[in-house]
């Protein structure tokens, strides 16, 4: 299983942007996006133009960095988007909230999309009732996600709860925090994905 292992901070910076690759950090001014606002490497604070392609890149990778998802399946997921009725940009959205690992992530299980990959790596989620350690395992309306119950007990489960207590599910998920479980209710919608990703330079990009 292919995955992104340098340093994750050199990513944010990369983008101009925090993509909350770290958790807990990503909230305080150790932040490298805070420390050292400019792109890594020598030339890092150079002046340059942008292109319309260097734009369209610069989205492209951003979107890949916020879900953890490398070049040959993100292109699946576009492909995918593209074969469904409606606009390919917001489909591919919409398929990339549905992953397993964002699932759990935007239920508050855990701190930061890459532990939410580790999580469901290490099989601490079930999906109907069985065991899933696919992070990228897409989730359908009707499907119910839940911690499995020998995981109930873990002391990090309980923290990243009870740090996340204020966040609010969306709206497709419809979360029952007494038995640490989600039921999908919908499709995730554009109004609601709050990542600033302009979806439609990720279209044009790819349809040259």
């Amino acid at each position: 299983m292919a995955r992104y292992t340098n340093a994750v901070c050199r990513l944010c910076r990369r983008e101009n942007q925090k993509l909350f690759l770290k958790g807990d950090r990503c909230y305080t001014d150790k932040c490298s996006v805070s420390v050292r606002s400019y792109p890594p490497g020598m030339h890092g604070q150079g002046r340059s133009k942008t292109s319309e392609y260097g734009m369209q890149l610069r989205e492209k990778q951003k979107a890949k960095r916020y879900y953890g998802v490398l070049e040959a399946q993100f292109r699946k997921y576009f492909d995918m988007a593209e074969r469904r009725s409606g606009q390919a940009g917001e489909n591919l959205l919409s398929i990339l909230e549905s992953r397993l690992d964002n699932v759990v992530y935007r239920l508050g299980f855990a701190m930061s999309r890459p532990e939410a990959r580790q999580l469901v790596t290490h099989g601490h989620f079930t999906v109907d009732g069985r065991k899933v350690d696919i992070p990228s395992f897409l989730v359908k309306p009707g499907m119910v996600i839940s911690v499995k119950p020998s995981s109930r007990d873990m002391e990090k489960l309980k923290a990243n709860i009870e740090a996340n207590a204020s966040r609010q599910p969306p709206k497709w998920l419809d979360y029952d925090a007494a038995n640490m479980l989600a039921k999908v209710t919908g499709v995730p919608a554009k109004e609601d994905i709050d990542l600033p990703i302009e979806e439609h330079l990720i279209v044009e990009l790819y349809s040259k």
